[in-house]
């Protein structure tokens, strides 16, 4: 009986090998349809859906495929089996069953109402990423991109604002859609919808500080190709890049925060503890980061790497990667640490590389911002029908949206008003209005929320995250020429260009619609 049943396992390990060469083939085709409905975007100049929507569109539609068109392998996936005599969830689970033992592994925390036939679909499985995928391979070189892309003169001359919105901004909206959340989340108790203790006070505020986290990716682009106002760009580029490096650390720190007693309990102690470890955490990574930057800039001023350009695109490459390896090794956070190496990178190391360096890492780290971007958005649509673990609450829903809408009103407008009092350019009132609206939720939300999907509170919130990522993204996003026109935002391609494009594509649809 042993030599069949070795048999059947090398079977086994070679379909799943073989299921996950179709994975990365899913991905490659996505991304392929990706890159050609850019072209086509951009080739007709069509504003009203950015690449990332069009990315998460043909995600969603592959997802609903493999969802619904594959099959749990072995029919008693999804059924329930008793243990009484275990109390806890173990990290490692050794069954024996007919005197053959078994070892399993935790995975996460499954409510009963939520078990079904597509828990033992192994394709699902393996087209549902390991986050570490996300926070080590997909994040940094779009987190490092936007350091090393930055445009130094405007930044500089803006920084005091943008550390405002992007500090004091992130940590009231934290607070608000923590506040706000847990108003909703005791109405859901109230209604029977929750158990009294199941999501804290502190997950409410976790919850916040992953939504703190703007992606404004779409509307940046569309900006850029309309060349909108220097200082409005920089405002909402420069916010965006460093909210993301707070909202990260500021997850971290939460997460940590445990009173010794009451979980809903204020503690000063676990207060002030996180609040340390916050402040710790990112000047660490910030010093990390830095100096990793600042070897690489030594290292290309005093060397003559600059005669073999291809070595001093490799060092260059494999430095700025150790910055954001070295801050995880050592407990720090990583992203703030590649952001702050990319920042340095640009404003020193670049001006000592030849310029074949010069073009080879500007080209390099575009194009793996673009990729690595691009996949994450083509995920996002997968993982709304592959992910096995979602939980939708309409209250729950309904209160997020309400929680984000006052938050970003309480972020901006009040750090605009107290900016202007010391401030010689003004930020006008067009400009505030726009910059809530850019309040786009992405990537970084996202892989926030899958990070940690262990309990039911946790897969609320992704559930949740993803929701609101495409809302934001489709709906902010595509409306985001309208309202520079109606906010009449100075642009150097001017708003009545593009209202002749679309009085164009109107024209050519009504001829085609007539000619039918």
């Amino acid at each position: 009986m042993e030599k069949p049943r070795k048999l059947g396992s090398v079977k086994d390990e070679d379909h799943f090998y073989h299921q996950g060469a179709l994975e990365l083939l899913v991905f490659n085709f996505l991304l392929i349809l990706t890159i050609l409905t850019i072209w086509l975007f951009k080739n007709h100049r069509f504003r009203f859906l950015h690449e990332t929507g069009g990315a998460m569109v043909y995600g969603l539609t592959m997802g609903l495929i493999l969802r619904y068109a594959t099959a749990p392998s072995d029919f008693e996936s999804g059924t329930v089996y008793d243990c009484e005599k275990l109390k806890t969830g173990l990290p490692t689970l050794l069954v024996n069953v007919t005197n053959q033992v078994y070892e399993y592994q935790y995975k996460r925390e499954i409510s009963r109402h939520n078990v079904n036939a597509h828990q033992g679909n192994m394709m699902l499985q393996k087209m549902t990423f390991d986050p570490s995928i996300f926070f080590n391979v997909l994040l940094p070189p779009i987190i490092f991109h936007a350091g090393y892309s930055l445009k130094k003169r405007h930044f500089f001359r803006n920084l005091g604002s943008i550390l405002a919105y992007a500090f004091v901004g992130t940590a009231i909206s934290c607070i608000v859609i923590g506040l706000i959340m847990y108003g909703f989340v005791q109405a859901m108790v109230q209604l029977s919808q929750l158990k009294k203790g199941d999501f804290h006070f502190t997950d409410c505020l976790l919850f916040g500080s992953l939504m703190s986290a703007t992606d404004p990716v779409t509307v940046l682009a569309i900006f850029h190709e309309l060349h909108v106002d220097t200082d409005l760009y920089t405002l909402l580029f420069g916010e965006s890049v460093l909210n993301d490096a707070v909202a990260i650390v500021l997850t971290h720190s939460i997460s940590i925060y445990s009173p010794k007693e009451n979980p809903n309990a204020f503690d000063a102690a676990a207060f002030f503890q996180s609040v340390g470890n916050f402040l710790g955490i990112f000047a660490g990574s910030f010093a990390m980061g830095s100096a990793y930057a600042i070897v690489a800039a030594l290292l290309t001023k005093f060397t003559k790497l600059c005669d073999f350009p291809m070595l001093e695109t490799g060092l260059f490459f494999l430095l700025s990667w150790s910055a954001f390896l070295s801050a995880e090794a050592a407990g720090l956070t990583g992203i703030v640490a590649v952001l702050f190496c990319g920042v340095t990178q640009a404003h020193y190391t670049y001006n000592n590389l030849s310029a074949d360096s010069k073009m080879r890492t500007k080209q390099l780290f575009e194009f793996m911002n673009f990729l690595a971007e691009n996949v994450i958005f083509c995920y996002m649509g997968l993982a709304l029908f592959t992910f096995q673990n979602h939980i939708f609450n309409a209250l729950f829903i309904f209160g997020a949206f309400v929680a984000i809408f006052i938050a970003r009103a309480c972020n901006i407008y009040p750090i605009s008003f107290i900016l202007n009092l010391g401030r010689k350019q003004k930020i006008p009132r067009n400009f505030q209005h726009m910059m809530m609206f850019s309040g786009l939720r992405g990537a970084i939300a996202f892989a926030l929320a899958i990070r940690d999907t262990d309990s039911q509170p946790k897969q609320m919130m992704l559930t949740t995250t993803l929701l609101i990522v495409f809302f934001t993204v489709w709906v902010f996003g595509g409306g985001t020429t309208p309202m520079l026109a109606w906010l009449q935002i100075r642009l150097a391609l001017s708003i009545r260009n593009v209202t002749l494009q679309c009085h164009m594509w109107l024209c050519l649809v009504t001829t085609l619609v007539a000619s039918l």
